[in-house]
């Protein structure tokens, strides 16, 4: 999901920021393909997204310290914002989301964590009092009936209600990650908030799991996917490195480019990203009607996103 920074862009940037976004969305969207090999293969979610993120904290690590600039007073002014968006929108967002993964299918848990933005809309009217939209609230009328479509309620058909619950959990830590990186004013860079928060993750799940709190396992035997089988720690590998230390990056930089509202409609393809890589590693595939209901979540989040107000610009003197 890309970082949500500040709404100026210039024609330019959008040039350069729209294939930035696109490869950070489809880099985001290949890691529940993987994570489904490793958990098939016999680890568990826990483990699965806790080298997830100690590898892709590990890479920023050094770009994070440098884009400190040994301003470490930020890190301690912005402590409780750096802690909830390390345990929510990082750590719990993956775990919940590699949890379902583990018992749905990939594209699906995805789409159900990506009505975050509704919750969003309920969020800021609950909170602070900002009332949504006709539109806003016509389109999370339409993604809710996409949601009770794509889950087969209508046909009678066994839903896992587990896997729906997890994913529910999921897009709450994902609504919680637009609202905590929509926060401008912190003085914190964007990358020393995405490294600091993945690196807060890591430790936090680390220490769940040495307490017994959160069940880890794993296992060095090679993974099966469609097109065969590879050792362990390529897929480890393509999670932290290519599905969140460089989606973080290219998402960081493509937010700047764009701006959070276009940055966040370019966000949907990590949607159909995760059901081709879904397709192109595991076969899975959603029927018919999971497909209709799928095409009206993604209606409706558009939908609500038209709904939002335009941010203001600054247009100088």
């Amino acid at each position: 999901m890309s970082t949500v920074t500040n709404d100026t862009r210039t024609r330019t940037g959008v040039r350069l920021g729209l294939p930035l976004a696109l490869a950070a969305a489809f880099a985001f969207g290949m890691s529940g393909a993987w994570a489904r090999g490793l958990i098939d293969a016999g680890w568990t979610p826990g483990a699965a997204v806790t080298a997830r993120i100690w590898v892709a904290a590990l890479v920023l690590l050094v770009p994070t310290i440098i884009s400190l600039r040994g301003r470490w007073r930020l890190l301690r002014r912005n402590l409780g914002m750096i802690a909830a968006y390390g345990l929510l929108a990082v750590t719990a967002t993956q775990l919940f989301y590699f949890q379902a993964v583990a018992v749905m299918d990939v594209g699906l848990a995805l789409l159900i964590e990506y009505t975050a933005p509704v919750a969003v809309i309920l969020w800021l009217w609950l909170r602070r009092g900002e009332r949504p939209s006709r539109r806003s609230i016509l389109g999370a009328a339409i993604a809710f009936v996409g949601l009770v479509l794509m889950l087969d309620i209508v046909t009678g058909a066994d839903v896992n209600v587990a896997g729906v619950l997890w994913a529910l959990g999921a897009m709450i830590g994902a609504a919680s990650y637009f609202v905590l990186s929509a926060k401008a004013d912190t003085g914190l860079p964007p990358l020393a908030l995405a490294g600091t928060g993945l690196l807060l993750g890591a430790l936090g799940l680390t220490v769940a799991g040495a307490v017994g709190i959160l069940p880890i396992a794993w296992t060095t035997d090679d993974v099966a996917y469609r097109f065969g089988s590879v050792p362990w720690f390529v897929p480890v590998l393509a999670m932290g490195v290519l599905a969140t230390a460089v989606a973080y990056l290219l998402g960081i930089a493509s937010t700047r480019m764009l701006g959070s509202r276009l940055a966040s409609f370019v966000a949907l393809a990590e949607v159909v990203a995760a059901l081709l890589f879904g397709w192109l590693l595991l076969g899975q595939l959603p029927d018919l009607l999971q497909g209709l209901g799928g095409a009206l979540v993604l209606a409706g989040v558009v939908v609500v996103k038209l709904g939002e107000p335009a941010p203001a610009r600054d247009l100088g003197p």
